[in-house]
């Protein structure tokens, strides 16, 4: 037995399935959503799914769990179609919509009407709802919830049939502070289990905090199949900062016969240098003589290394620099005309 926040769930030795996409294509008329795209979600691990606006992640959710059909290619759970589960919510749990709810039930009838059509015991209902934190309104109609007891609704539907495959798409909209923490926790606990947990969001600092690995895409295609720490150590935005009172002469130094460095100057008067790594720049100091104040590296966020690799697969890109729009404005005074 293991306990997810306040409820105790029943752990299955079953748990150690996985999410295979095998070149799955989802075109809808001319549009292509999702293009030959191929990669698994293995067990143990949250693997968080990222991608521009458009991407094609939600179109690949869908195709997970049958809700969306392939134009080509398939996607299998544990070797298997979802359509061949018989009883899906016992095996693959989703929350891909936290609005497509009937919103004149009940929390408790909701998941009570859920669990009926998947055989699960309906003790489950009481439990899972304990286990989200909405035991107190059990019997408040969906329509008077926020987005953020919505997405906690959605979450005690996944997790009904106990199921060993999780789908979260952009669990952490609408939470709170506490609620985004008690979501980031129960993935982790959920994948320490040995269940196999896939989920999508925008917010690059909280995938930085919860997944172990990332599947990254763009334009429907795979752009990024690496551990967290993998994709940030190959980030060409890791850079080092070194500070020193012979900071001109260093930075010639660091530039001269040293093809592919970049040396930038920091607005305190130190040096970020991008293209060599800590050890190497402190050896050509201490070759040449130059006295360092501070020598550190400094590692791209996972927002940054997201940035360069998904660069050129946005397709809504802002065409002006806002600060220098702010800058170049002339406020308009009283009687003028803009």
């Amino acid at each position: 037995m293991v306990t997810v926040g306040s409820s105790v769930v029943p752990t299955r030795p079953g748990w150690r399935q996985m999410i295979e996409v095998d070149r799955l294509t989802k075109r809808y008329g001319s549009t292509v959503a999702v293009d030959d795209l191929s990669f698994q979600v293995l067990p143990g691990r949250v693997t968080g799914f990222l991608g521009p606006n458009g991407a094609g992640k939600s179109t690949t959710m869908r195709a997970v769990i049958g809700l969306d059909l392939p134009t080509m290619g398939e996607v299998r759970i544990n070797g298997r179609s979802y359509a061949s589960i018989r009883r899906p919510l016992c095996e693959v749990g989703a929350l891909l919509d936290a609005r497509a709810v009937h919103a004149g039930r009940s929390a408790s009838h909701h998941l009570l009407c859920i669990a009926r059509s998947n055989g699960i015991d309906p003790s489950r209902v009481s439990a899972v709802l304990e286990m989200v934190g909405l035991a107190g309104v059990t019997r408040r109609r969906i329509r008077t919830f926020s987005l953020g007891m919505l997405q906690r609704l959605g979450v005690a539907a996944a997790l009904l049939g106990n199921p060993g495959v999780l789908l979260f798409d952009e669990p952490v909209n609408g939470l709170d502070p506490e609620g985004i923490r008690w979501i980031r926790t129960l993935m982790k606990q959920l994948a320490a289990e040995g269940r196999t947990v896939l989920v999508s969001s925008h917010l690059m600092s909280e995938m930085a905090l919860t997944a172990d690995h990332l599947i990254v895409i763009g334009r429907g295609r795979l752009v990024a199949d690496a551990s967290v720490a993998e994709l940030l150590s190959t980030s060409s935005r890791n850079r080092v900062r070194v500070r020193s009172p012979q900071a001109g002469r260093l930075s010639t130094l660091l530039t001269r016969d040293q093809p592919g460095v970049n040396v930038q100057s920091g607005p305190d008067g130190g040096l970020e240098v991008l293209g060599m790594d800590a050890p190497a720049v402190g050896e050509l100091a201490a070759a040449h003589g130059v006295v360092l104040h501070e020598l550190s590296s400094q590692q791209a966020s996972l927002e940054e290394a997201f940035m360069d690799l998904t660069r050129d697969s946005v397709d809504y890109r802002t065409g002006t620099d806002l600060l220098s729009l702010e800058s170049s404005t002339t406020p308009t005074t009283a009687g003028s005309r803009p």
